[in-house]
């Protein structure tokens, strides 16, 4: 018997089975936050389940559940999730894999790896030295060199081609919540990063960026250090993602104090035949 996980759920808070694992799974908080999501949890507080509508469903299931329990608790999402558009789903990877086996099989479709990505919180910062530059708010007089570095972005971490015009309302949204930060040296940006969420115990790091003329400088560590410290001061943890795929950046991480806190596997589903 499922029932409905809401915003600041006791499922999700201080003290549950659930907060082990919060840094790998930090999506939850924001995905709850939404105005129109599907979740779902058991009464045992074992299993999780949120989607944001058009966008993979986040699946948890506690450790502490038995291979027989994971099975039982995995079929029985499935047959709750009737009739849902599922896109894909994104969870530690043998739990994800196990749902969309039994979720492909059950709706007659295919799935493939979409990503797999580390997760990284940081309890105390490193800050990188000898860096030249500042840290700076970006201001919407930074809004073409923000769209182009969303591009490029997109481009590195999705291999998705887009002419930075396109990214023009994006940037302006980003800039305007007064979380997107520049890295400034001899006053020109060279360096993007983002807080992105802030739940209740961590907040979260994402679009980092640094043109390929300015890489391997040191920006972008000086950069999300400098984030961190941000963060620290407001009391929380800085957490992010990172792509399994791009061993550089995972380095640059850890350099700066990020810890592995588990990985994320994403399955998409087609109707295609698996590659």
């Amino acid at each position: 018997m499922f029932s409905r996980l809401v915003s600041n759920d006791e499922a999700i808070a201080k003290g549950s089975a659930f907060e082990a694992d919060e840094v790998q799974y930090n999506l939850f908080h924001r995905i709850t936050e939404g105005s129109d999501f599907l979740s779902c949890k058991t009464q045992d507080g074992k299993m999780m389940f949120a989607q944001t509508p058009g966008q993979s469903g986040w699946l948890w299931i506690s450790k502490e559940a038995t291979a027989e329990e994971r099975n039982d608790i995995t079929q029985e999402l499935v047959n709750h999730l009737n009739g849902v558009q599922l896109p894909g789903v994104t969870g530690e990877p043998e739990t994800a894999a196990l749902f969309a086996e039994a979720f492909s099989k059950k709706n007659h479709l295919q799935y493939e790896t979409e990503m797999a990505m580390e997760s990284y919180y940081c309890p105390k910062v490193i800050k990188p030295v000898n860096v030249p530059g500042k840290i700076q708010a970006a201001t919407l007089q930074d809004v073409d060199t923000v769209a182009e570095y969303l591009a490029g972005f997109l481009r590195d971490a999705f291999g998705t081609a887009v002419e930075p015009n396109t990214q023009t309302a994006k940037a302006e949204t980003m800039i305007q919540t007064g979380n997107l930060y520049l890295w400034i040296v001899d006053d020109q940006p060279v360096s993007m990063a983002n807080i992105s969420h802030r739940s209740p115990r961590h907040a979260r790091i994402n679009s980092v960026f640094t043109p390929i003329s300015h890489r391997k400088n040191g920006y972008a560590s000086a950069l999300v250090a400098e984030l961190c410290v941000i963060i620290s001061s407001e009391n929380l943890v800085p957490m992010l993602y990172a792509d399994l795929k791009n061993p550089d950046s995972n380095k640059v991480y850890q350099n700066i104090g990020f810890l592995e806190s588990g990985k994320i596997a994403e399955f998409k589903f087609t109707d295609s035949p698996k590659r």
